[in-house]
């Protein structure tokens, strides 16, 4: 299982920070995730960005057991 790391928004509605999630590409640890937390955190988890070991990827990209999954939000401020 990947390591789900969740930031801002994210983890407020998850409820927490970090969660080992099942999948073999991003897109599919986000689907999980989407499932596990609900609508709200999906709805936060569809606009977000995310990371695979620290570099920016897509849906697509592969995922391993050892591997790190971020969602990152986006930010707003003034």
């Amino acid at each position: 299982m990947a390591c789900l790391r969740l930031f801002g928004p994210a983890r407020e509605e998850a409820g927490v920070g970090r969660a080992e999630i099942p999948g073999g590409t991003a897109g599919a640890v986000l689907d999980a995730a989407m499932a596990r937390f609900g609508p709200d955190f999906a709805a936060i988890a569809a606009t977000s960005r995310i990371w695979v070991n620290g570099t920016v990827a897509d849906r697509s990209a592969p995922v391993g057991a050892d591997d790190e999954v971020a969602v990152l939000p986006p930010v707003s401020g003034g």
